[in-house]
């Protein structure tokens, strides 16, 4: 049998999957887990995967990589189903894996519209409550000229939206005097790339340059996700991220000021000394954003890191949160879906038969529409959370 990677987690991820089943391909009965660790739910999920895939590919040989086996190494590797690690900064180096090195690129786009790159690695920030810095190292980034050739390959493959990701997706580029922004600008200046999505950016790093282009250019979709984290300063200074509620309100409220833009977050419920007053103010941040792509995490203490330290909240109380955080941003995503009906959208088609518009809505594609074909879709009705 051929080789199964699985991955978990991030798009960062994704994109380093798709990378490393293109460099082992030709191999023959090998599973690769692309781990995750950063809640004890992912690491739950981490493990199930590994038992699911030693009971699905009993004779294969299996491997684990990605932050899980960088974090949890020990444990990892002890695991009865596990045959070895492979070390999570050596992941994409074809020398590991005993494999020639070989050109990737076309056949990471063949069958695919979109491709996710990766820019930069790693993390300098220290937030109270994140194991990933450990997992990943310091922030790092990649030249200009290695990111614009990669988004050209794919275009030339045929791929109709790159997503550009990161550990730190907004820290790119500080290490050599650079910001995102001039990025971007390189991609849409020396590809053709049809369409330019970012993933989860730290609003207070988004440079002159790269907000420019997020709220003007049509290249660049109109879909923000924030890694805000919390709508309260206290438990912001808490968690040591480097914003306020006030900067993420006016970042947002400047954005769609120039452009009709949907917002998308990462939320924690439950987070250590977090009173009512504070889920309180949690909660009314979903709809002072008009977040509609909301990802909840409820709290889960991570070993050696500060957070694991403060007064926890009861595991009953962070469920209890998390559920109406997940409730106010179902009740903010249906209303802007309602609002979508009748207005016409530019939908990249995927092969499932859906597709997502710019602004990322998810809408069914007519029977028989080409994969990576852009459509005009007005939609009439709402199924299911997704328009039609």
């Amino acid at each position: 049998m051929s080789v199964e990677i699985v991955s978990l987690g991030c798009r960062m991820n994704l994109a380093e999957s798709e990378q490393i089943e293109a460099m082992l391909a030709g191999e023959k009965d090998l599973v690769v887990i692309n781990s995750c660790a950063v809640t004890a739910e992912a690491l739950r999920q981490t493990r199930q995967a590994i038992r699911r895939a030693r009971r699905q590919r009993p004779s294969a040989r299996l491997l684990v990589t990605g932050c899980a086996a960088e974090i949890e190494r020990a444990a990892i590797a002890a695991m009865p189903e596990v045959d070895g690690l492979i070390a999570n900064d050596a992941k994409l180096d074809a020398r590991v894996w005993n494999v020639p090195a070989r050109p990737a690129l076309a056949a990471r786009s063949a069958g695919h519209t979109r491709a996710f790159v990766a820019v930069q690695n790693g993390c300098d920030h220290a937030c109270t409550f994140c194991v990933i810095p450990l997992g990943r190292g310091p922030s790092r980034s990649r030249p200009i000229a290695d990111v614009v050739a990669e988004v050209a390959a794919h275009v030339a493959a045929g791929v109709g939206e790159v997503v550009l990701t990161g550990v730190d997706l907004t820290s790119w580029g500080q290490d050599f005097g650079l910001r995102l922004g001039a990025l971007v600008t390189a991609i849409l200046r020396d590809t053709a790339l049809p369409r330019l999505r970012l993933s989860s950016v730290d609003g207070v790093e988004i440079d002159a340059e790269l907000f420019e282009l997020l709220a003007s250019e049509a290249r660049v979709m109109p879909h923000l996700h924030l890694s805000l984290q919390h709508g309260h300063d206290l438990i912001l200074k808490r968690m040591k991220r480097r914003h306020s509620r006030a900067d993420a309100l006016r970042l947002v409220d400047s954005l769609k000021a120039r452009r009709d833009i949907a917002i998308g977050a990462d939320i924690i419920a439950g987070f250590p000394t977090e009173d009512e007053a504070a889920h309180a103010a949690n909660l009314s941040v979903i709809a002072a954003l008009g977040i509609v792509h909301g990802h909840i995490f409820p709290y889960s203490a991570r070993a050696n890191t500060p957070a694991a330290r403060m007064p926890q909240v009861a595991s009953a109380t962070i469920s209890a949160r998390a559920a109406e955080l997940r409730a106010a941003v179902a009740a903010t995503r249906a209303a802007w879906l309602a609002s979508l009906i009748g207005t016409p959208q530019q939908v990249l088609a995927e092969r499932d038969g859906t597709g997502h518009a710019p602004n990322f809505a998810r809408l069914a594609c007519p029977e028989g529409t080409p994969r990576g074909q852009i459509i005009t879709i007005t939609p009439t009705k709402i199924i299911e959370g997704m328009l039609a």
